[in-house]
């Protein structure tokens, strides 16, 4: 066990314990302000001037490069390629004769044509991209990995593999379009009505159209982008029309509305890195399946949703750790990422090189940040001004401070990085991904690696299954009976283990016990549950959203200490901690783990939804035109929360899960102490984490966060700055002969530098290991290198290794590993001959 993790448990316990030490708890910051500017220019030279300690949007280099000298002097500057671009199409109807009729009109979908959408691969020219939209600063991309990140090379291969470039092939792609069409025209039921004429194409005698969405809030790549792409589609004659609009309308149109109602076919994405990854299968999850409710339809039981189902198979199993090995693993995620390619609904195009920046005047020393997505909330919770008070900055082209509703519940909520700016320092986690190692840590909930036990093996059916016998006594929730069950006899786990819960208060000053957990756990269930055809507590987006998680959740014991131990089905070979943070027991019901609310609030909302709220309002855990979605933050909306407190107060209401288990009189207890929460802060977002959200004011546009200094939070508000501090290695050069001869063994040098983190100081290296490994169609040659003086590895590859090799190019990958620290790689080339 770890210096570190012993430190960890040690003042957990002692916290928990109640052994409270006279020190400050919660964060380092006494306040942090969060405002918006509607230019990043504005923003950046707000930093510049001190009138801002932090701007939270990663900008491009020809941003940043198109300030005075004077102004960049005084920014200290985090870069990170953090941000990706990407391509969403709406494919509707996916099949044969392409079109939908929409008002009594038939519209012909091009993009419903699988071979149209995969030719835009070779249409567009995404080196191009990187070099004129970009200005360099960034890299192509062509799946959901970001290249140069650990394992993501895999990923390429598969691009590779399919015959995709960086650069594209114009010609190629036009061929292919006007075959597709041809093919399409020939079609019955388009006989006569798709036709070609002076080189563009149409339908009914109106232009093939593409409504294309493009976001006008991001004009220096976005709109470029989205130019650039559009007139590429003229060149196969098809209509472009060129919907620029801001991001609420662009987003509401592309995810809240009916793919079948074609209100648009084409979108401009940006994505921001959300962690910093050393495995990449949920990210494919989110992007390529149904699962990952951000494909077409987003998983509403009201809409037209694409799927494949063989594809969802195969990533849910890579997701869920049904497999027996590492090797496997791949398997299923690079199977499942080809077939997305394949797909063709979503068309990664480049990465940007993102330059964050903070005041170097106000800012006492250099704080966390994710090595893989940049700023974030470890940066908040780290950064220490010479007044310990934090301003903050976001940019939104339309003064927004959020984009998404404050829906604590529904798939679609708390969705936008604006907003997960602010919840993430307001709510803590069962566990995180180090911003710096990227590693599974324990933060609300603590466990020991010994304690994290897995056994698997296949069944007779060639099916992953665990061995582990789940007690009888062990319980999970029964949405059709609204009780706690004995899970019974016969039921085996791959994985079990024992977690400690650290305890606090919420918000609102309510203990955190054991029912938190309890409470939390059953609330998924019911609402991904449909017990019959009138089911009020059910929502199939949030079933779609959480079901292939929370099954695997086979049951709880609550030991007698307090401690919950967890059955459960998931398998990590790679990392033991990444199987055990997959066991932890949670305070959330969403699968974005920062957003946590008191079961209360989650009571409240569960009531207005299923049986009406006092105002009349029909709310929703879905982000649908048709009904209004639930947001802890609306006037309206929480007025209608606030009655319903009332109501379950006066009830003396006890919730299924917690019955037995809670009293009336304490039900009323915290009933009431939301209702206090909401009338002293006007807002029901009643957390966990080491801030609070103290005010809120949507027309101004701010938000403050005052310091949770409760003396119950786990943490001294100065213990994750230090824990966080580690050192990582950077590759500066692999020193590799441009041709090696066949028949010779070949010297390849590796030049390393030791980098602090987040100080940034930089030396050569003295320790690690480094791998070198040549990409061949058939596998990879790895060759392990040893220090050979500060800063520089050397391997030696022999000539016997090279033998059956055909002559050509060959890619070479180095990467850098030290314990505790992302591992650095890099990619170069070399001919064999």
């Amino acid at each position: 066990m770890s210096k570190k993790f012993l430190v960890l448990l040690l003042a957990s316990a002692l916290t928990f314990g109640g052994l409270l030490l006279a020190v400050e708890k919660g964060a380092i910051a006494d306040i942090i302000y969060f405002n918006v500017k509607m230019s990043q220019e504005l923003g950046l030279k707000d930093v510049s001037e001190g009138l801002t300690d932090i701007f939270m949007e990663g900008v491009s280099a020809p941003t940043l490069m198109g300030m005075d000298q004077a102004t960049r002097e005084k920014l200290d500057i985090y870069a990170v390629p953090s941000l990706t671009y990407s391509l969403f199409i709406n494919p509707y109807p996916n099949k044969a004769p392409y079109f939908a009729n929409i008002a009594g009109k038939d519209f012909f979908n091009v993009m419903a044509i699988n071979e149209i959408r995969f030719a835009l691969n070779d249409l567009i020219n995404r080196q191009y991209i990187v070099d004129e939209i970009l200005g360099g600063a960034g890299g192509p991309m062509i799946s959901m990995a970001t290249p140069g990140q650990p394992g993501t090379y895999r990923y390429g291969l598969v691009a590779n593999k399919l015959g995709l470039s960086f650069e594209g092939n114009e010609s190629r792609a036009l061929e292919a379009i006007v075959k597709a069409l041809e093919n399409a025209s020939k079609l019955s039921e388009n006989q006569g009505r798709l036709t070609r004429k002076d080189g563009k194409w149409y339908f009914d005698n109106e232009p093939v159209l593409v409504k294309f969405v493009i976001r006008a809030d991001d004009p220096n790549v976005r709109v470029k982008l989205g130019e650039y792409v559009a007139l590429q589609l003229e060149k196969a004659g098809i209509t472009v029309e060129r919907l620029v609009w801001e991001r609420t309308k662009a987003s509401n149109t592309v995810y809240g509305t009916d793919p079948a109602e074609m209100q648009w076919n084409l979108y401009t994405e940006a994505w921001s890195a959300g962690a910093t990854r050393a495995f990449w299968e949920h990210i494919a999850r989110q992007m390529y399946s149904t699962g990952g409710t951000y494909m077409p339809g987003r998983g509403n039981a009201d809409f037209w949703n694409f799927s494949n189902f063989e594809l969802d198979d195969l990533i849910e199993k890579a997701y869920t750790g049904n497999f027996l090995t590492e090797e496997e693993y791949w398997d299923l995620s690079l199977t499942a990422v080809e077939m997305g390619l394949k797909d063709a609904v979503r068309l990664y195009v480049c990465y940007q090189e993102a330059y964050f920046t903070a005041n170097k005047a106000r800012m006492v020393d250099r704080f966390a940040y994710g090595l893989g997505d940049g700023l974030n909330d470890w940066s908040l919770k780290t950064a220490l001004t010479q007044d310990r008070v934090l301003f903050v900055t976001q940019f939104s082209s339309i003064g927004s401070l959020f984009m998404s509703s404050w829906d604590p519940i529904g798939p679609d909520g708390m969705s936008d990085t604006y907003t997960s700016n602010v919840v993430t320092i307001l709510s803590d986690p069962s566990s995180f991904e180090s911003p710096a190692s990227a590693i599974h840590t324990p933060y609300r909930v603590s466990w020991k690696a010994e304690d994290i036990i897995t056994k698997v093996e296949r069944n007779a059916e060639g099916i992953v299954v665990g061995t582990i016998d789940v007690p009888e006594n062990a319980i999970r929730f029964d949405s059709a009976t609204k009780q706690w069950k004995e899970v019974g006899p016969g039921v085996k786990a791959m994985s079990t283990g024992t977690y400690t819960l650290l305890g606090g208060k919420m918000h609102n000053g309510q203990p955190i016990t054991v029912n938190d957990y309890l409470y939390a756990y059953a609330f998924t269930d019911e609402w991904m549950s449909k017990d019959g055809e009138n089911d009020k507590y059910y929502e199939a987006s949030y079933e779609n959203y959480m079901r292939s998680g929370q099954d695997t959740i086979l049951g709880w014991v609550v030991n007698d200490d307090n401690t919950i131990t967890t059955y459960f089905n998931y398998n990590f070979p790679a990392s033991v901690d990444r199987t055990a943070q997959w066991g932890a027991p949670s305070l959330g019901v969403h699968r974005q783990p920062f957003v946590i609310v008191s079961w209360e609030i989650y009571e409240a909302l569960a009531e207005i939804v299923a049986n009406g709220s006092s105002s009349g309002t029909v709310y929703a855990f879905r982000n649908d035109s048709a009904i209004t979605e639930v947001d802890v933050l609306v006037p309206n909306h929480v007025k209608d929360i606030r009655a319903k407190l009332v109501e379950l107060r006066d009830k003396g209401h006890i919730p299924n899960s917690l019955k037995g288990l809670i009293t009336a009189e304490e039900a009323k207890t915290r009933y009431q102490a939301a209702i206090d929460f909401i009338d002293k802060y006007g807002h029901a977002y009643i957390s966990n984490g080491p801030y609070y959200l103290s005010k809120y004011d949507s027309t101004a546009n701010y938000a403050e966060c005052r310091a949770f200094r409760d003396p119950s939070y786990p943490y001294e508000s100065t213990y994750w700055k230090e824990y966080l501090r580690t050192v990582r290695l950077s590759i500066d050069s692999i020193d590799i002969p441009a041709i090696i001869m066949k028949g010779m063994d070949t010297t390849v040098l590796v030049n390393v530098s030791e980098v602090a983190y987040p100080s940034e100081e930089v030396s050569k290296a003295s320790k690690g290991s480094v791998v070198v490994t040549i990409i061949t169609p058939n596998g990879e040659l790895n060759f392990n290198a040893e220090l050979k003086e500060e800063g520089v590895f050397e391997t030696v590859i022999k000539a016997e290794s090279l033998e059956g090799l055909e002559a050509g190019s060959y890619n070479v990958l180095a990467i850098a590993s030290l314990e505790g620290a992302v591992p650095a790689s890099s990619v170069t080339s070399t001919i064999i001959y």
